[in-house]
């Protein structure tokens, strides 16, 4: 027998985290790991104090309501219909112990053993995997050269076992954001069809482009059709704390309470409390952590002419990733191992995020660079820039 964990893969992180064992790294040429993203800073003293106030309070160490504080939910559907211009109700507002149970908990929802759920390729892994254990196929999606995905090519995959079709923008792992029209093309064509349309925005906090940056809330009924999903664990450094969101029609957060009474009662308390101050105190701070991530987005901008004189190609970019063709022979699976050890730098292959089917990911790295500033970026561009492995060969003709 195979249990439903067994259908899917090891969890990449951690798999990558294994290649560290028993590999020392100098002084002068320190460890630059790129492999996740995830702020590794605490959150800012402020917000560190109001938490510790919070420990005081009795109610932090009790069950809450399993679909979240009703403050926080009240807050976020304000701050979310001022974000994106459109009408959002506390009542359309969940919130889960993250952004990934957010999508286990829409999924769960909407589908049963055996539907389809289109995700674009690359794909983020841990979406593929919780469709995998849930008994889900996942139905590549080609994207563009742009790492775009299209509504009319996405049209020819939809089959009466379709439930939904799931998007991130910014995207995780191409960093690519996603225009406007490409999100109201996919929103008439689930609507056309009767299935969902799942859009996960957990680094919306650092789309480069002004708000709103889709229109898809500004619809009559958009929740009959659309599902959001959020995370606070960027924004405010809340990554162990486990706070996320889901925003979708009440009657579907019904059944989205089944699921997370079920799985964990309820969301942290304490993470709850922080991401409410959070909203309430610290715009004008994460407006300053967006523009460091803008920086350190420019800075690989700048720094990318090195690399494409040794073959490298940057193939999307934007919020915390950066998402690279690389020019050698082997695999981008034999070449991570080979990074840690011979460049003293820890970065996922892009094998990670593709169907095994796809070859594409065997000549891609995603480049996660939240914790790199920019003498780090210069270095990590240097380190890349030496390697000295064999090349590929050129492609034919066309």
């Amino acid at each position: 027998m195979i249990s439903r964990t067994q259908t899917t893969f090891a969890p990449p992180v951690m798999e990558a985290r294994r290649w560290l064992d028993g590999v020392t790294f100098p002084e002068d040429r320190p460890l630059i790991n790129v492999s996740q993203a995830a702020p590794i800073d605490p959150p800012p003293a402020p917000l560190r104090e109001a938490m510790a106030e919070a420990l005081h309070q009795p109610d932090t160490h009790l069950y809450g309501p399993v679909l979240g504080l009703p403050a926080l939910r009240e807050e976020l559907a304000r701050q979310w219909a001022d974000h994106y211009d459109g009408n959002v109700r506390p009542e359309q507002i969940a919130i889960t112990a993250g952004c990934n149970q957010a999508f286990a908990a829409a999924i769960t929802a909407i589908a049963n053993e055996g539907d389809e759920v289109i995700l674009p390729t690359p794909w983020y892994f841990n979406h593929k995997m919780w469709l995998d254990m849930a008994g889900l196929v996942s139905v590549p999606l080609p994207t563009d050269a742009h790492l775009i995905p299209q509504a009319n090519v996405a049209e020819a995959l939809i089959t009466p076992r379709t439930r939904a079709m799931a998007l991130v923008t910014p995207n995780n792992p191409g960093g690519v954001e996603y225009p406007a029209e490409t999100l109201d093309a996919f929103a008439d064509l689930a609507r056309r069809h009767g299935i969902k349309l799942i859009v996960d925005e957990t680094y919306r906090d650092f789309d480069s482009r002004p708000t709103p940056p889709h229109h898809l809330v500004q619809t009559d009924n958009w929740d009959d059709t659309l599902i959001q999903l959020y995370s606070f664990s960027k924004a405010y450094r809340l990554t162990g704390h486990r706070v996320g969101a889901l925003i979708a029609a009440p009657s579907l957060l019904a059944e989205v309470e089944k699921f997370l009474d079920t799985v964990a009662i309820c969301p942290p308390q304490l993470g709850q409390r922080a991401a409410l101050w959070g909203l309430q105190n610290l715009g004008q701070w994460l407006a300053g952590e967006r523009d460091e991530i803008l920086d350190r987005r420019a800075a690989i901008q700048d720094a990318m002419p090195l690399l494409e004189s040794k073959g490298w190609q940057l193939l999307g970019l934007g919020a915390y990733f950066a998402y690279l063709r690389h020019p050698f022979a082997e695999s981008a699976a034999t070449l991570a191992p080979k990074l840690v050890t011979e460049a003293g730098i820890l970065a996922l292959p892009g094998t990670m995020f593709m169907p095994e089917t796809d070859p594409a990911g065997a000549q891609q790295f995603r480049i996660a660079f939240a914790n790199v500033d920019r003498a780090g970026i210069d270095q990590l561009f240097q380190r890349l820039a030496g390697l000295d492995w064999p090349l590929a060969a050129p492609a034919p003709p066309a």
